[in-house]
């Protein structure tokens, strides 16, 4: 694992920063010469400047016990190896130090055998983000899994997810194509960035204009963290009730307005094409109805 510096710091600090652990858990890693800088070992307190190159010969997963839960799930489909599940806003994906419970591999765990049993993500084959509701794909058994995130990988899987953004975006489609990485300054933020980043690309079409937001579908070519999110922040158009991405607090206590509304593959097995869609939850159906309702009220002034 490598990273580039992009300020200057300690070491310490940078291999803290450019690979999300703990300050302890790097300190040991470059006492142990499994951290180095420009392929050479220096103590924790050597001062990094920008454009060095940190690698990382090793890194031990944290790892958690799971604990099954009987949870309720919106199971769509299900067969021996697969199924497909409408998860809920609000519901993490899987457990994490200090969060090791009421998760969704929690409640998978519970019901089903999954692929990867023993890791903390077991049977999880692409994720959401907490407060993203919608459509996900989850596999039964190993070999299952690596079919399905090969497919993933080679963009086999149309993703469409519906959001309400904050403005009026007065074209009818587009694409957003702005590489993604982590925030230097906030390591649980992403960024449009040219450094360290990867390609991101999102296609939007826009189904519905309110006086002061836009409900649209996007459709996802790749599949970064937080990138409908971050991309839809980055042209000015933030999620409604995104505190993260967003220019102000949410303004009620249900998460983001983003659904993952519709997911389309070939069967991999049978090659049958399998098309499932899932309509929004109640909150977001609610929040459309309030923004229909005011663009009615202000047609009539």
């Amino acid at each position: 694992m490598e990273w580039i510096v992009t300020e200057k710091m300690r070491f310490d600090q940078a291999v803290r920063i450019g690979f999300s652990i703990s300050r302890g858990k790097a300190q040991k890693y470059i006492e142990e010469g499994k951290a180095l800088v420009n392929g050479e070992r220096k103590p924790n307190s050597y001062c990094v400047k920008e454009g060095d190159l940190i690698s990382l010969s090793e890194i031990e997963e944290e790892t958690v016990e799971i604990v099954k839960e009987n949870i309720p799930l919106d199971i769509v489909y299900e067969e021996d190896s697969f199924l497909v599940l409408n998860k809920a806003s609000g519901m993490v994906v899987h457990p994490a130090p200090g969060h090791t419970k009421g998760t969704l591999v929690n409640a998978l765990s519970y019901h089903f055998s999954l692929s990867h049993e023993g890791s903390i993500r077991p049977g999880i084959v692409h994720r959401l983000d907490k407060d993203t509701s919608g459509l996900m794909l989850v596999a039964k058994n190993d070999l299952m899994h690596d079919i399905l995130s090969q497919m993933i990988s080679k963009k086999e899987v149309e993703r469409i997810y519906l959001a309400i953004v904050k403005g009026v975006i007065p074209h009818e489609t587009g694409t957003i194509n702005a590489p993604i990485g982590r925030d230097p300054k906030d390591r649980e933020k992403m960024m449009v960035t040219s450094k360290n980043s990867k390609s991101a690309i999102t296609h939007f079409k826009v189904l519905e204009r309110f006086s002061n937001h836009t409900l649209v579908a996007c459709k996802l070519e790749t599949g970064r963290t937080h990138q409908i999110r971050v991309h839809f922040s980055y042209i000015g158009y933030p999620i409604l009730n995104d505190p993260f991405y967003g220019k102000e607090k949410k303004t009620t206590s249900f998460g983001q307005m983003l659904h993952s509304y519709q997911l389309s593959f070939s069967h991999p097995i049978t090659k049958k094409s399998l098309h499932f869609k899932v309509d929004p939850p109640k909150e977001f159906l609610d929040q459309l109805k309030i923004l229909r309702d005011s663009l009615e009220k202000d047609s009539y002034k």
